[in-house]
């Protein structure tokens, strides 16, 4: 019932020790967790295996799906999260199965010894094929909104987004992105920041054209995860997993 989360906690179906809860509550180790989902929304998918071993699970999230929700989802499993994407974003997410390998994971994703590629829609015609971006992006928790600048400023912290041009149609365009560090709302915010907004998204996005090709969700998936690992990992080094989803403009 990940994709579900939302509604939960809008009608207070999910408790935590006993308690009806509507917001995200902080857990500690052996809290309860219950949650009441319907039975059209458990037959509804919401994520599919990619890989998996005695360290490590990886999923292929669909969009509209809460990452906090699929991890309650994959808790029985032992899953332990290590990184996000944002709701409307499909894609790959790695989890760790137990606490050693837990570490290995948090502390690949900080060093950037995860690639991670995603694959974009964005609009209006680019004049570059390929681009090093480079912008600082200041968080505003309780708006859950980010502004970038182009130069420092207090409070912001220093963001690297890549992008390559895969095929141009005119008004947007079919896009990779390697995203060099792991901020919120990065890439959709850079790319806007550039002027190239991912299609569908209606938070930092152009709503004109996401009005005319009649997309509601933002058109990002996280593609790839390639590792790069040491340690208890070392044979994860020099994998790549794949999703099965991709950016595609509605028909």
């Amino acid at each position: 019932g990940s994709f579900a989360y939302s509604r939960l906690l809008r009608d207070r179906d999910i408790r935590v020790n006993g308690v009806r809860t509507r917001e995200n509550a902080m857990l500690s180790a052996g809290d309860e967790i219950a949650y009441y989902t319907t039975a059209a929304e458990e037959a509804k998918p919401f994520y599919r295996e990619v890989y998996a071993d005695e360290n490590v699970l990886i999923a292929d999230k669909f969009s509209g799906v809460q990452s906090e929700a699929l991890f309650f989802a994959l808790q029985e499993r032992g899953a332990r999260p290590v990184h996000r994407l944002d709701r409307n974003t499909a894609g790959l997410i790695a989890f760790a199965l137990n606490e050693e390998a837990e570490g290995e994971l948090i502390d690949a994703f900080r060093r950037r010894d995860v690639d991670k590629i995603y694959e974009a829609i964005c609009f209006h015609p680019f004049q570059k094929e390929r681009g090093e971006l480079i912008a600082y992006l200041k968080k505003d928790e309780k708006a859950s909104h980010v502004t970038l600048f182009s130069k420092p400023v207090a409070g912001a912290g220093r963001i690297r987004t890549d992008y390559e041009v895969r095929e141009n149609y005119g008004e947007y365009s079919l896009v990779n992105i390697t995203l060099h560090s792991g901020k919120t709302h990065q890439i959709r915010a850079h790319m806007a920041f550039i002027g190239h907004p991912v299609a569908g998204d209606e938070k930092y996005g152009d709503r004109a054209l996401n009005a005319k090709y009649h997309v509601k969700r933002q058109l990002l998936v996280a593609k790839k995860l390639c590792f790069h690992t040491g340690g208890a990992l070392t044979y994860l080094s020099g994998k790549e997993f794949e999703s099965s989803f991709s950016a595609r403009m509605p028909h």
